[in-house]
Parts: C-alpha cells; structure tokens; sequence
C-alpha cells in the first residue's frame, strides 16, 4: 500500500494555485521550504506532471530549473528526484549507475530493482525512456560499461525480459525450477544458465510459488542457500533479485537499513527506496521493516536525516499532515 497523502478530488488546489505558491516560495529571499514540502510532497506523479506543466507556462521556465538553482543539499537531491516521472527517474538511476563503471552491487542493484520489482509493462516504459533520454538501450549500455562478465550476463537477461504477467501456476515446472537452481547452488555455479533464464522468463506468480517450493524440497530458502555460496556481487544481485520477486517490501526495507546504519548516511540510496515507493508499497516496506529489524522506520530515519530534507521524507512516509489542511480531506 502506498504511504503518499493526497488531497481528495474536491480539496485539491488548482495546478496554477501550486505554482503561485511554489513560486512565491522559491524567491523568498529565505527559501520557505515548509511550503515546497508541504506542497509537492503531498502531490502524486500525475498532479506534480501538471503542476510543472502549469509552472513553465506561467512562469517561462521550468519547477526543475528553479529548484535546481534555488535550492541546496539533500533536499534538492530529494526533491528533483521526486519531481521526475517514475520511468524517467528510473531511467535516470540506472544510466547513473551504468556510468560509474564501479561493477559494484550496491550501485548496480538499481537495475535488478527496475527489473524485478515492477510490472513487465513499467519496465518496458523504462526501457523506452532510457532510450528516448541517452540515444541508447539499457542493455547497449550495460554491455558497455559492466566489465565483470558474469554481473554483465545478468543483468542482460534480467533487464531484457520479456516474462508474461499470467497468473497461472504450473506446479510440475516450479518443482523442476527449483531442483536446477538448488543443483547449480549446490556446485557453486551461480553463473549457471538455469538461474538466469528461471529468474528472467517465469512470470512473477510461477517465481513465488518456484521458490515457495523449493523451500519444501530442501529446507532452506533460496536465499538462504545463495547466502552461504560466498560473498560477492553475482550472489548478492542475485539474491536481490530473488528478493525483489519474492517480497519487494523486504528488499526496499534492508536497502533503507543499510542507508542509515554506520557512520553517516547514505542519501541516495535512502531517497531511492522512499521516493519510488511512496505511491507503491511504502506502508509494507515499514511494516517489513519493523519485523526484520524491531525497529520503527520513521523515528530511525528521524533520527539520521535533519531540517526540510527530513520533513520531507517523513511526509512522503505519510506521517505528517498538509499545513493548514484538515487531514480528513485527504487520502491515502
């Protein structure tokens, strides 16, 4: 379920009314950041695509521009990212990542999130931004700037998936499914053809129930299994692929966890898992939080974020009301 507040259809202010106020806000000689939280953080995909529309009529330039130029620190960085539609933002991520050429999990897992853990209809739309955006595919970029062989293998099958969204179950494959992975994990062949053809071509429901088996057969989960292979960043791409599959609200969970833990923060990777699960699962990725780790997610992220950029994740969590708004009129 997803955590975003919205205004109910009757109490939503016109686009032209957000845009005087944003503007306004922007140009304050000191920023009212309240106010830009207030607004666009309690605005979804399609009201924030008109009020941007609204706001380079008006105004002459873009809300991208102005926030760009006005704004600082981690909330622009939220901020903007928020802004951009969800296939464009998406697509922006996974060029960011294939650019770093670091062929390092943590900044590739992007792809295997976009892969796994969206509708084979939104990935396709991903697949046509990225090329409207960079003159490229993904999977041209991947093979351009993944050097580790095995990653680069994955990651092609993964992204170039072509998987239906059925939701017939055929209980004889799942069975046979999960015997040739726990054969290849089994011989420590994670790189072995089966497991990436399984994970990119069986539909999402066949895949559940794939590794609900084979948690029956062998009594260890899938996971659990990879786990043990090793340490490196086929296994744990693999098992984040898994993950996304199984339980997306998990996997978003543990890459928020590990964005705050330790000295510092990692911004972006926590802005990741908020921002583009705020209209998606949100609510179960902190109910999931709170089983794996017995911990409340909003006063952790509370606690390692400050001033506007805080208040603005905590607002896409949904746990603070619009400025001057009764909270009855408004929806999740």
């Amino acid at each position: 379920m997803a955590s975003l507040i919205v205004p109910l259809p009757g109490f939503l202010p016109k686009p032209e009314e957000d845009c005087a106020k944003l503007k306004k806000a922007l140009e304050s000689f000191i920023r009212d950041e309240k106010t830009i939280v207030s607004i666009l953080g309690h605005r979804n995909a399609e009201q924030i695509k008109a009020v941007k529309q609204s706001y380079q009529k008006l105004h002459k330039n873009s809300l991208l521009d102005d926030l760009n130029s006005k704004l600082s620190g981690d909330l622009k960085d939220a901020l903007i990212m928020w802004i951009h539609e969800p296939e464009v933002r998406h697509a922006m991520m996974a060029n960011k990542a294939l650019k770093a050429m670091t062929n390092k999990f943590k900044e590739l897992q992007v792809l295997v999130e976009i892969a796994c853990g969206n509708n084979i209809v939104y990935v396709n739309r991903v697949r046509e931004t990225y090329i409207s955006l960079y003159d490229s595919t993904i999977e041209e970029d991947i093979l351009d700037f993944v050097a580790d062989v095995p990653l680069k293998k994955s990651l092609l099958a993964l992204m170039s998936s072509n998987r239906h969204s059925k939701e017939t179950i055929k209980k004889e494959i799942a069975v046979e499914d999960a015997s040739k992975m726990h054969d290849a994990i089994r011989k420590r062949k994670l790189d072995d053809g089966n497991i990436l053809w399984i994970l990119s071509t069986r539909s999402i429901p066949q895949l559940r129930h794939t590794f609900a088996r084979y948690q029956q057969l062998f009594e260890h989960s899938l996971e659990q299994d990879l786990a043990n292979c090793g340490d490196d960043a086929l296994q744990n791409l693999l098992i984040a692929a898994i993950r996304c599959t199984a339980n997306p609200e998990k996997h978003f969970a543990k890459v928020i966890r590990d964005s705050i833990l330790g000295i510092g923060t990692d911004e972006e990777s926590l802005n990741r898992a908020i921002v583009n699960r705020a209209e998606i699962d949100l609510l179960k990725v902190e109910t999931e939080y709170t089983t794996m780790y017995n911990s409340n997610l909003e006063k952790d992220v509370r606690a390692d974020t400050s001033g506007s950029y805080e208040n603005f994740l905590i607002t896409l969590l949904g746990k603070d009301p619009i400025e001057g708004q009764d909270k009855s009129a408004m929806k999740k």
